[in-house]
C-alpha cells in the first residue's frame, strides 16, 4: 500500500453501511413488521435449517465501567446481584423459542458479546451454557465463543468455559498507548493481555482473537507500531482491525473527548494504510472486511474454499441462515426475515416478564430482499460479482461501476467480476452497489465511515 492507496480512501471514505443485515436495520420496513408472521417465518426457517444447525448469539450488556469509545449497547453497574436474574431471563426467553421450534434444536454455534460477557462469574457463565446445551443436539464441528476483557477475565473463566466446549476467545485490545487508553477509559497493560493470552492457549483454547482500532483519540503512527509490535509478539491467531466510528450523536460517550483529539482524516488514512501492511508483514492475511488470520485459521480456509460467512455476528465459519439473538437489543435473524429485541435491560425484562418475546421492531424480508443479500454476501464473503449481476449493474448503477474498475477494485474475469487485493479494503462500498437504498437518508446522520 502507498498513495495510490491514500488517495483511493479518501474518494471512497464515505458513510456507508457495515453490512451485517440486508436490508440495513435503518432501512427496515416497521409499519409492516408483524410478529406473529415473523414467529412463522422463524417456524419455516427452522424446519428448513435444523439440518445445518442455528447460531445462537447472547447479548450480555453488563461494564463496570463505560468505554468512552464504544458503540455496543452496555448497561453500567458494579453491582452484581444483577447477573443471575439477568441469566434466567434469558433462558426464559430461549425456552419460548424451543417451545415455537417444537422439538429439539440442532445447535452449531454460540458467541457471548456484550457489553463485557466476563463481567458475570464464571459460575454463572457455566450455568447459562450447561442448560442451553442440555436443550439442544450439538453437531459435530460445533464452535462456542466469547469476548472477553482482559482485565477482568480470570483463569477460572477460561478454564470453565473451555470444560463446557468454548475453544474461541476475543480480547479487545483496541491500542497499547497509554495515553489513548486514558482517553477511552479503558487502561489494560500488555503484561494483563499476556497473561490472558496464555492462559487461554495453556487451557488449549484453539484461536484467540484481538481487537483492534484505528482511528482513536490521540492515535498516531507510533502508538500503531507499537501496538502491532506488541501484538506480533503474542501472536494471535485472528485480528480485527476495525475503524473507530465516531457517531456521538448515538453514543454520547464519545463527547468525552473532542474530534480535535481525533486523527485528521489524512492521518487516520495512513494509520489504516500502515496497519494493514504490518500486518500482512506479520504473516496476516486479509479476510473480508476488517479482519485478518493466519494462514492455517479455519476462516483462511472458509474462504479459500468459498463457506465464509457474513451476520450480525462478524465473519463465520457457520454458514447456518438461522440466527437466534437472546438478550437486550439482540437480533435475530432467520433468512426470511430480522427481529430485535428491548434495547435496555428494563424493557427487556418487562415482555418476558409478561411472558412474551421481548421483541420491539423488525422485518419481513421480499423475495427482492433475499436477492440482494445474496448479492452482498457474494461481496462480501467471496469477492464476487456474477456476470449475470455485473450485467444489471451496468444497466443501473454503470457509472459507479466503471469508476471502480478504473481505480482497480475490481477485475474482469471469465464469470464476472472479482474483487482486487486492493479493492478488498472497498468492500462496503461495492456493496452499497446493490442497495437501492444507499444513499437515500436524506442528509442523516445513520452509518459510520466507510474506513
Amino acid at each position: 500500500m502507498g498513495k495510490l492507496e491514500e488517495d483511493l480512501i479518501a474518494k471512497y471514505d464515505k458513510p456507508v453501511p457495515r453490512y451485517t443485515s440486508y436490508p440495513t436495520v435503518p432501512d427496515w420496513q416497521l409499519e409492516a413488521f408483524s410478529k406473529e408472521e415473523y414467529l412463522t417465518k422463524l417456524s419455516d426457517s427452522f424446519v428448513a435449517n435444523n439440518d445445518e444447525g442455528l447460531s445462537l448469539y447472547i447479548h450480555l450488556p453488563y461494564c463496570e465501567s463505560l468505554c468512552t469509545y464504544c458503540g455496543c449497547n452496555t448497561h453500567i453497574s458494579v453491582n452484581h446481584q444483577v447477573e443471575y436474574p439477568y441469566i434466567k431471563a434469558l433462558l426464559k426467553e430461549w425456552k419460548m423459542y424451543l417451545k415455537t421450534f417444537g422439538q429439539k434444536p440442532k445447535l452449531k454455534e454460540i458467541h457471548l458479546g456484550g457489553g463485557t460477557p466476563t463481567f458475570f462469574a464464571a459460575d454463572n457463565l457455566k450455568f447459562l451454557i450447561e442448560e442451553i446445551v442440555a436443550s439442544v443436539e450439538l453437531l459435530p464441528g460445533y464452535e462456542f465463543s466469547f469476548e472477553g476483557h482482559p482485565n477482568n477475565t480470570t483463569y477460572e473463566h477460561l478454564k470453565v468455559l473451555k470444560e463446557v466446549g468454548f475453544s474461541r476467545v476475543s480480547f479487545g485490545i483496541q491500542d497499547f498507548d497509554h495515553k489513548v487508553q486514558q482517553a477511552i477509559n479503558r487502561i489494560q497493560p500488555l503484561d494483563q493481555v499476556t497473561e490472558v493470552t496464555e492462559w487461554a492457549r495453556s487451557l488449549g483454547y484453539e484461536s484467540v482473537n484481538f481487537d483492534l482500532i484505528y482511528g482513536l483519540p490521540f492515535q498516531n503512527e507510533a502508538s500503531i507500531i507499537n501496538t502491532i509490535q506488541k501484538v506480533k509478539m503474542l501472536n494471535p491467531d485472528r485480528i480485527a482491525f476495525y475503524s473507530y466510528a465516531h457517531v456521538p450523536w448515538k453514543r454520547p460517550g464519545q463527547r468525552a473527548y473532542s474530534e480535535a483529539d481525533l486523527p485528521s482524516p489524512s492521518m487516520k488514512r495512513k494509520l489504516n494504510v500502515l496497519g494493514q501492511d504490518l500486518l500482512r508483514q506479520s504473516g496476516y492475511l486479509p479476510i473480508g472486511m476488517d479482519h485478518f488470520a493466519l494462514p492455517k485459521d479455519s476462516l483462511v480456509k472458509a474462504f479459500e474454499e468459498g463457506r465464509l460467512h457474513r451476520n450480525f455476528m462478524g465473519y463465520t465459519t457457520s454458514n447456518s441462515e438461522l440466527l437466534i439473538g437472546l438478550g437486550v437489543s439482540s437480533i435475530s435473524d432467520t433468512g426470511l426475515g430480522y427481529a430485535q429485541n428491548a434495547k435496555s435491560v428494563k424493557g427487556y425484562l418487562m415482555h418476558l416478564d409478561k411472558g412474551e418475546l421481548p421483541i420491539v421492531k423488525g422485518h419481513i424480508m421480499t423475495a427482492e430482499d433475499r436477492k440482494i443479500k445474496r448479492k452482498l454476501l457474494a461481496v462480501a464473503c467471496e469477492q464476487k460479482i456474477t456476470t449475470k449481476d455485473a450485467l444489471k449493474l451496468y444497466l443501473e448503477q454503470r457509472e459507479q461501476l466503471e469508476d471502480l474498475i478504473a481505480d482497480g477494485l475490481l477485475e474482469k474475469t471469465s464469470e464476472g467480476f472479482e474483487v482486487t487485493s486492493t479493492g478488498t479494503q472497498f468492500l462496503r462500498n461495492i456493496c452499497a452497489l446493490f442497495d437501492p437504498n444507499f444513499g437515500k437518508q436524506n442528509g442523516k446522520k445513520v452509518f459510520s465511515q466507510a474506513i
